[in-house]
């Protein structure tokens, strides 16, 4: 995810059991000749004409909970009660995940968190009301970007192109270590860091002038990273590398305005990811909402099959955990509706949609959006074996209880 501001900037190895299916259903050609019947033999009776079978049936509620398996969320309040929507959302739709942050940005109040015990209580009264094993994630990559902090009672964190600087392994593991047992203490599962961005452009307002890549040098961001994430994993926390397939050239901020590549971006910005997937030490990783025609010409990255199927999936090998940064950025909903955008992203390939509601506050997010991918399930323009599949690869990270 990225962010100009503290409020807002801006999930795992290939799955043998999962059910693999195309993403789209396959349609009839309407001029194809008809197949040639079989001619009965002659002074041969016609046997019993077979009964077609009956198509399954779909089990709406199941998928319905699938569905809500595959959103993360976030709300309002440092504090929860039963009947909050964001814990019958919980409870009684299935939603997989919420996303917590130290600030509103729509108010600049205080959100979610504003002590260790507080948000500690929140965490467990949230996860509680889950049916299955919850994702409490958060935007905890250091320095800035850290939404634990002195201000609500957590230690500072040196930022990410602090200790890029040192390219020392001993410290890296040492800094993550600390923000992982954080981390852990409170009850968070997922972490929307390590940034694994090439810093090429150091005037860039979404990475570089934020100090949150580790360095231009692909050498020191892939050590960097492979220190940190098994730090987090030591601490039984996930994490997500972004912002794929690059955001480091970038002379914007895709939580801000629509942001286009197509002229800065270059191939070497995949090497991160490409590297770090190759190893086997990725959990999830996060696509970025940027334009870059040189990829698809006409979708952001982030809804792009080009980029999510045959790129990451295909090309880099990548069968884990594809997930969204905010589906409520400005890149995005300058340019689709939600509904839209939802349809791009899952026909992309991607597992998880984010919704932050902080751009804009949705109480009635969860049920839209299950409600849009059924609509997509009946109508083939998405399968229920998608489904499947990606739920399969979140609960691998996630186990259900």
């Amino acid at each position: 995810m990225t962010g100009r501001e503290v409020t807002r900037r801006g999930l795992l190895t290939g799955i043998g059991s999962a059910v693999v299916a195309t993403g789209l259903s396959a349609c009839g050609d309407g001029n194809a000749p008809a197949p040639r019947s079989e001619a009965t033999p002659t002074g041969t009776p016609a046997g019993p004409a077979s009964t077609p079978a009956a198509p399954p049936t779909l089990d709406e509620v199941a998928l319905r909970k699938k569905i809500a398996r595959m959103l993360i969320v976030g709300f309002r309040g440092d504090q929860v009660k039963s009947n909050d929507w964001i814990m019958r959302a919980i409870s009684e739709q299935g939603l997989g995940g919420v996303i917590l942050f130290d600030r509103d940005q729509q108010s600049g109040g205080r959100r979610n968190i504003n002590s260790p015990q507080q948000v500690t209580a929140l965490i467990k009264t949230l996860d509680e009301a889950a049916p299955a094993k919850l994702i409490v994630s958060i935007d905890q990559e250091g320095g800035t970007i850290a939404r634990l902090g002195p201000s609500n009672g957590f230690p500072a964190t040196r930022s990410q192109a602090e200790i890029g600087a040192r390219d020392s392994p001993a410290v890296t593991r040492a800094w993550a270590e600390g923000m992982a047992q954080t981390l852990a203490r409170i009850g968070v599962n997922l972490n929307f860091a390590p940034v694994v961005d090439l810093a090429v452009n150091p005037t860039n307002p979404a990475v570089a002038e934020l100090d949150r890549a580790f360095s231009a040098d692909a050498e020191v961001v892939v050590g960097c990273a492979t220190e940190t994430i098994g730090a987090y994993r030591g601490s039984g926390i996930r994490t997500s590398i972004k912002h794929f397939p690059g955001l480091g050239s970038a002379t914007g901020n895709t939580d801000f305005e629509a942001v286009d590549v197509t002229g800065t971006w270059t191939r070497a910005e995949i090497q991160p990811f490409q590297r770090l997937i190759n190893t086997g030490t990725v959990d999830t990783v996060m696509v970025t909402h940027f334009i870059n025609k040189k990829l698809d010409r006409n979708r952001p990255v982030s809804l792009s099959r080009a980029v999510v199927t045959d790129l990451l999936r295909g090309e880099l090998g990548w069968d884990g955990v594809v997930v969204t940064d905010d589906m409520q950025a400005v890149a995005i909903t300058s340019r689709y509706d939600r509904d839209e955008a939802i349809q791009y992203a899952l026909q992309a390939g991607v597992d998880q949609l984010v919704f932050c509601n902080q751009a804009v506050y949705d109480t009635a997010v969860v049920e839209k959006t299950v409600d849009k991918v059924l609509a997509m399930v009946k109508a083939g323009q998405i399968t229920a074996a998608q489904i499947d599949r990606s739920v399969a690869r979140i609960d691998a990270l996630w186990p259900p209880r």
